[in-house]
């Protein structure tokens, strides 16, 4: 990208900025690299323009935006400098779908990008209530915005949905297909992962997320369970062991 080129597009996406905290989540995630991709994006009509920060991780922050017909969409963007790459690559050494030809920061950031993209893609085509993926490039993935002009969908960990009886009875028909239909663990489930809207549960952060045949499939399902006993308790639901869990998701994925 032309220098010049890449100074109009830095003072369009900073021109409406005044909240500090946005402003600090923009400067973490946007090196040139990224400014390219986006502006490829803004090209292509996925970004129309790039608004407040929604929230902000270890690895990647989120933020609002309106597509070329002023559709909302979430944009995640992987931090490409401060990433911790090695935590990410456990979870990558043994995925049969990614091949990385090079072990460098930025390659593995990338595919991180692309498996959560892709894991989305697949747990939407199994019925997951998942953000629907709208497109990836590089270290970006634009979705489907969960919440409405004012306030993003609340985290699990904020919001009690009000009709529990029906988000448990969602909850688990999600997590039954994602994991024996699409045959995907999440491997990170918990109330942090998990948007509240309408009283319905989303299901959210699946870069990490595994096929059966990882290595490590199995100690993260159990990790994985071991959270949903938690969540399920605390939505006022009578099960004791996670093998209880277990067993009813097995029971909804035959159904």
């Amino acid at each position: 990208m032309k220098l010049e080129k890449y100074q109009e597009l830095v003072s369009r996406l900073f021109s409406g900025i005044r909240d500090a905290d946005t402003k600090k989540a923009y400067q973490e995630v946007f090196d040139a690299d990224t400014v390219a991709t986006i502006y490829k994006l803004m090209e292509s009509g996925y970004i129309k323009e790039l608004g407040n920060v929604i929230s902000t991780g270890k690895e990647a922050n989120v933020f609002y935006a309106v597509d070329e017909t002023d559709t909302p969409v979430a944009v995640k963007i992987y931090r490409i400098n401060t990433t911790e790459f090695r935590h990410l690559w456990k979870y990558i050494e043994g995925d049969p779908r990614v091949r990385i030809p090079k072990r460098n920061r930025r390659t593995i950031i990338y595919q991180w990008a692309r498996r959560e993209f892709k894991n989305l893609e697949t747990a939407h085509k199994h019925n997951v209530r998942v953000p629907f993926p709208i497109v990836h490039r590089k270290n970006v993935i634009v979705m489907e915005y969960i919440g409405n002009e004012n306030n993003p969908a609340p985290l699990l960990k904020e919001y009690l949905p009000e009709d529990r009886e029906n988000f448990v009875e969602d909850l688990l028909n999600s997590l039954a297909n994602l994991y024996y239909s699409a045959e995907i663990v999440h491997a990170d489930l918990s109330e942090y992962n998990i948007l509240v809207w309408e009283d319905l549960p989303y299901i959210i952060d699946m870069g990490q997320s595994m096929t059966w045949d990882h290595p490590l499939a199995y100690e993260f399902f159990y990790r994985d369970m071991n959270q949903l006993l938690k969540i399920l308790q605390k939505l006022g639901k009578d099960y004791k062991t996670p093998h209880e869990v277990i067993a009813e998701l097995r029971r909804r994925a035959k159904g």
